[in-house]
């Protein structure tokens, strides 16, 4: 059976926009998923990147373009700038890993889908409590959780994920890892099904 490590930033437009296939896709596919996400803030100043607001014009203009082009294209709802965004993913983060660590992969999948849903298509503020408090409810998962989320041990995990990460060579997010070979980006899916499929 296949394994991915699937590396992601909670806020990710692309990680929101490439999240249901590849949850679809692992499904159908039997395949293991090592849900890990990742310190974008922490991976960028190694790798060359740079924050958005850091970026230039014409490739900030651009990325607007191509979040309109590939949400009409996949039919997913999304406001290209949304409310609250830039926005402090790290507690999202942290949630995502404690239900991972309590539940397991599909229910971290699933937590993981609702915040970049709640970012880029409801208008919600993912690093307020009481967002999270919500999405746990809307999720039908227990509401300690918030408090597993904030314990060292998760951190380190988090910590751990982002090291990880930048081990295995990834850059941006989303990135799919398997059996070593890395895939970067949610228009990199069909690249991922034909290697999980062959």
């Amino acid at each position: 059976m296949r394994t991915v490590d699937y590396y992601f930033a909670t806020v990710s437009p692309w990680t929101y926009l490439g999240h249901a296939r590849f949850s679809r896709l692992v499904h159908d596919t039997g395949t293991t998923v090592r849900v890990k996400p990742m310190d974008l803030g922490a991976i960028f100043p190694i790798s060359g990147g740079l924050p958005l607001g850091k970026r230039a014009p014409q490739r900030q203009a651009y990325r607007l373009l191509e979040l309109k082009r590939f949400s009409d294209w996949l039919e997913i709802p999304m406001n290209v700038q949304p409310a609250h965004f830039p926005v402090n993913g790290d507690p999202a983060a942290r949630l995502v890993i404690a239900a991972d660590q309590a539940h397991g992969a599909h229910a971290a999948l699933d937590l993981a889908g609702r915040v970049g849903a709640a970012i880029w298509a409801e208008e919600r503020n993912v690093a307020d409590t009481a967002v999270l408090q919500s999405l746990l409810a809307e999720a039908g998962l227990d509401a300690t959780l918030m408090q597993a989320a904030d314990t060292p041990e998760i951190a380190a995990r988090y910590a751990a994920f982002t090291q990880d990460a930048i081990a295995a060579g990834v850059f941006g997010a989303p990135s799919y890892v398997i059996d070593g070979e890395l895939f970067w980006g949610q228009d990199r899916l069909d690249f991922v099904e034909r290697r999980l499929r062959g």
